[in-house]
């Protein structure tokens, strides 16, 4: 199973931005594994997924950064990779790649980004994952004539490719996970229980089979917004099946089971409407709820020590 990762994600604007730091300075200190901003440079009161991140790697030391996920066709492959090389080369790799075909287009095409077809978006994604990597790792020179992206005579940067986790929803991108890339995001907040993990995971596993990886290669790490409360809730999960959240004893026995029965590699907060947790929550999350899952899952399922809340 491995080491589960443990992060929190936000999607914060600029006025927001104090608040953010402290958060990622907390969530460092605590030692969790990574942060995340979304990526949609066509609302201006966001911030910037790339230059935040750089913000904060060069203000840390432990955690890595990545946006969740990256808005592939505002950002060019072929610049995105050196920009990710040069976030990996300065903070000594703490960055993953996230990755997204792109899919509010309407708002993408008002950047002056071409239109492209759900099909097209799909190709171009794939395409861009393996420019990025040939991009990467140093060695000869990279000519790359693919339908979308065209490279002649490259340099590669001198760093390795970070590890790249997508946001895949459709079978043709869940296909393209699986032969590309190193984690899949369920779309929508779909959690370990949900359909969407049951019916997509399947189509990721094929396609990773097909061209001859093993498909826990690609490991699932879910966005999760919940809440953490101090007293045990009474329900878990909503009418629909819904993760809402509890005590951390109810969160350590759940993500457990995730990780446990279902293979789980890793966990990103949010808060119940999907935002940024908040100082508190963070803390429960960093030192309550992942050191203990961590010491279940070594113990193969089992609680090692009594967790604050049951």
């Amino acid at each position: 199973m491995g080491n589960v990762v443990f992060g929190f994600g936000a999607h914060d604007g600029i006025a927001d931005g104090p608040q953010w730091l402290r958060l990622t300075a907390q969530a460092d200190r605590d030692g969790l594994d990574h942060f995340s901003l979304s990526d949609h440079p066509y609302l201006g009161g966001r911030l910037d997924a790339y230059a935040a991140i750089g913000m904060v790697l060069g203000r840390t030391e432990r955690i890595a950064g990545f946006a969740n996920v990256t808005n592939l066709p505002t950002r060019p492959p072929a610049m995105l990779a050196r920009t990710v090389g040069t976030l990996s080369a300065l903070s000594g790799g703490r960055v993953v790649l996230g990755m997204g075909a792109g899919g509010l287009w309407d708002r993408i095409a008002d950047m002056g980004v071409p239109r492209l077809s759900a099909g097209e978006a799909v190709e171009a994604f794939e395409e861009a994952i393996v420019l990025i990597r040939l991009l990467s790792g140093g060695g000869g020179p990279v000519t790359f004539e693919g339908k979308h992206y065209r490279v002649t005579n490259l340099e590669p940067a001198p760093v390795e490719a970070p590890k790249v986790w997508t946001g895949s929803v459709g079978r043709k991108s869940l296909a393209a996970t699986g032969r590309v890339a190193d984690g899949w995001i369920p779309g929508h907040a779909a959690d370990w229980l949900s359909a969407r993990y049951r019916e997509s995971r399947p189509v990721i596993d094929e396609a990773a089979a097909a061209v001859g990886r093993d498909p826990s290669e690609v490991a699932t790490i879910y966005n999760v917004p919940g809440r953490i409360t101090e007293r045990p809730l009474p329900a878990t999960r909503d009418g629909d099946g819904r993760w809402l959240g509890g005590s951390s004893a109810q969160w350590v026995e759940e993500l457990t089971g995730a990780v446990v029965e279902h293979g789980a590699a890793g966990f990103t907060l949010f808060s119940p409407t999907g935002g940024t947790p908040d100082g508190v929550t963070l803390g429960r999350w960093a030192n309550e709820v992942a050191p203990a899952v961590r010491a279940a899952v070594s113990l193969g399922g089992r609680s090692a020590a009594p967790v604050p809340g049951r």
